[in-house]
Formats: structure tokens, sequence, C-alpha cells
């Protein structure tokens, strides 16, 4: 297990919407936390707040190659999630990445992974938003110390005592009140006030974007206070130095 000293300032979690990416500031400890929406990435590393640690749902460290099912950060967190495991897609190259086009996107992922694999349209959507994140990590040494990978699911995962989640989120593309419920009643257990949890996500943002930005300022804390687990353990990093694990 790995950690940041913790400070007393604040931390961050981290998830893309619709108008660019929604954070959870929270503390160390107690119930003070606010909830914002912001353009772009850099905002958050800049932020008033200064968060210590930026635990960001979006992939981050990209291996040349790729095995089969991706990462081994997707094929260690996939068995864990049950049901839920479709929503870890796998990462290709990062060749493949940085494609803007998908068709030659999947031409490079294709050549660069065994046994050959296209690139989901799932994960190209992100891509946009992974270029984002990875272009300030690269950049920026202090910036990569500061961020880490994390994924909602394998994050109410460990918040359900290590077991996977039975409900959903959504059903067909609708809000399925059940799943939300468990994941409210989840983040309450976990020390984030009820206000917060229950209230309305902030302009530009979903219910359900709402729950997994407070789910991933849940492991930010845990990151923090140096209980969190990279998967895999021990985790390699990529030819820029970035972590390839996602962390609980």
């Amino acid at each position: 297990m790995s950690g940041v000293r913790r400070n007393g300032g604040w931390l961050a979690g981290v998830d893309g919407c619709p108008t660019g990416w929604v954070v959870a500031f929270v503390r160390p400890a107690g119930g003070e936390a606010r909830v914002r929406v912001v353009s772009h990435f850099t905002g958050v590393l800049a932020a008033p707040e200064a968060p210590a640690v930026v635990a960001v749902d979006i992939p981050t460290g990209f291996p040349e190659r790729t095995g089969p099912g991706g990462r081994a950060a997707e094929t260690a967190v996939r068995p864990l999630l049950g049901a839920r495991q479709s929503s870890v897609f796998s990462v290709p190259s990062r060749a493949a990445l940085a494609a803007s086009d998908y068709g030659e996107a999947c031409r490079i992922a294709l050549a660069t992974s065994q046994p050959p694999r296209k690139v989901s349209k799932q994960l190209f959507m992100l891509a946009p938003k992974i270029r984002e994140v990875d272009a300030c990590l690269r950049g920026d040494a202090a910036a990569a110390a500061r961020a880490f990978e994390v994924h909602p699911e394998l994050a109410f995962w460990r918040l359900n005592g290590e077991r996977a989640l039975a409900e959903p989120k959504k059903v067909k593309g609708r809000r399925y009140e059940p799943g939300l419920a468990l994941r409210r009643r989840l983040l309450i257990e976990a020390g984030l006030p009820a206000l917060l949890v229950n209230g309305a996500p902030p302009s530009g943002a979903g219910a359900d974007d709402l729950l997994d930005v407070l789910a991933c300022a849940v492991i930010a804390r845990r990151i923090d206070a140096g209980v969190a687990r990279p998967f895999p353990d021990p985790y390699e990093r990529d030819a820029f130095g970035l972590r390839m694990a996602i962390w609980a």
C-alpha cells in the first residue's frame, strides 16, 4: 500500500461530465466538502483548494502494447465487479489513443495488442478527455505525483465490504433508483455528509455523476491515509513514468 502524507488540506475526486469535469473537494476527514464543475482538468490542479490527492475516473498510464483485456489494471479489477465489470473498458496502447480518427485508432490498436483487438467505441468516446489528462500529467511531474486513477464501481466494491454491487445505476439508459439509493447509503456510511450525497448535482452534471465523483473522493481519502491498494499490486509505470494502476 502506498499513500500521500496527510496535510489537513483538501483532496479531490474527479469524473468527466458533459460540460467538462465534476469535482468533489473533501477534507481528509470530517464533513466539509464542496462540489463544482470545471471546464478543463487543469482547473482541478490549479483550484484554490490545491488538492494534495486527485482521484480521477479516467485511465492514466498507457503501455506501448497491450495483452488480453487491455492493461493489467483492467484485468485485475474486472473479476471483482460481477455484473458491473462491463463498466471497465479495455484500454489500448498509447499510440492508439493518440489517433483522432476511430478507424485509425482501431488499426493501431490491432497492431499493438495480442491477441489483436480494436478500440471499443465507448472507450474511444472518452479519448479526448483521456488525452487532456495525459497531457497535464506528462508535462508536470508534480501533477503526476498527485493524480491517481480510480473507478467508481471499484470504489463502491471497496465501500460495500469488497463485494460487487448487485444493483446498477441505470437500466436501459434510465436512472435506476434502487441502485442509486444503495450507492448513496454506502457514501454516507463512508463519512460523507448526507445533505451533499442526497442533494442535487451541480449544473452540468447528472445525479449519477455526483455519486460517482463522491465515490472517487472517498478513495482520495483512502489514498491520502495510505490505506488504498493499487490494482495490480505491484504496478508498473509507462514510458513517461505514469502509474498504470486503478486505486481503491
